[in-house]
């Protein structure tokens, strides 16, 4: 049996699920565009907007006095101080504009400054993964787990590569070859809210990643929370929101992750 959903989660999914629609019928398009001369990432970024609009249109709808942080339109401060929806209508555009069917919507709820619930909806594979403090983290309806593996040799890692300088790249390259050194590999799959998704659900052991924006990870956060795993950023504070640098992994690879990070 399915696992029933909050009335919170309700109100994500349902967000979620409404701009996803306009989403893939602009993501065909993507697919059209990628003859043409005329490059897609004006319409991608029309498609970023559209998205991020429904979904706030939704949520405000639902909880009136929320506030919201997005990516396109910055800090919205609600009468409810304690509660801010924190939302990426479209975490993966790089993959979009260059139609590769891996991107997700991240809707995430932060209550007194702490992620408390998280949706992560993938809709070309239709995979939504969401989580709830304290009621654990599902794929669709069914109960998630981080994985069980001990042995680093045997685990699967996940991170995202600096592009165009955008972080310090000798740093990340050293950070790179100890985990390649020592693991069964090292994915890029170009989506850091997919990438703790994946964690949360067992397919990768753990991911780390530098330079990001709380709408990035908020959402994933819980979901390996929820799923039984662990994360910290990587200097080991628990402030990944502000600082943008996340190491998560099941229980029994953190550690071990987080040392050779270091």
């Amino acid at each position: 049996m399915a696992h029933p959903r909050s009335a919170l989660i309700n109100v994500m999914a349902g967000a979620a699920t409404k701009a996803s629609r306009k989403l893939v019928r602009d993501f065909g398009e993507v697919e059209n565009l990628q003859v043409s001369r005329k490059g897609p990432a004006d319409f991608v970024s029309t498609a970023d907007h559209t998205a991020e609009k429904t979904i706030r249109d939704e949520l405000a709808k639902a909880r009136p006095t929320y506030g919201f942080v997005m990516e396109e339109s910055g800090v919205v401060k609600g009468k409810d101080s304690s509660n801010t929806w924190v939302v990426d209508p479209l975490d993966g555009t790089t993959n979009f504009l260059h139609a590769i069917p891996h991107f997700a919507i991240s809707i995430a709820l932060v209550r007194d400054g702490a992620p408390h619930a998280g949706v992560v909806y993938n809709p070309i594979s239709d995979e939504m993964f969401w989580a709830e403090k304290g009621q654990g983290a599902f794929l669709n309806g069914r109960r998630l787990r981080v994985s069980a593996r001990a042995n680093l040799q045997e685990s699967l890692f996940a991170t995202g590569i600096p592009f165009l300088g955008a972080n310090k790249d000798a740093q990340f390259l050293s950070r790179l070859e100890a985990v390649m050194n020592q693991t069964a590999g090292v994915r890029r799959f170009g989506s850091a809210a997919l990438d703790l998704a994946y964690v949360a659900a067992g397919r990768y052991e753990g991911y780390w990643e530098a330079g990001l924006c709380s709408w990035d990870i908020a959402a994933g956060i819980v979901l390996v929370r929820e799923a039984g795993g662990y994360v910290c950023d990587i200097d080991g504070t628990k402030d990944m929101l502000s600082n943008g640098s996340v190491i998560a992994a099941n229980a029994n690879l953190h550690e071990p992750l987080t040392r050779l990070l270091r």
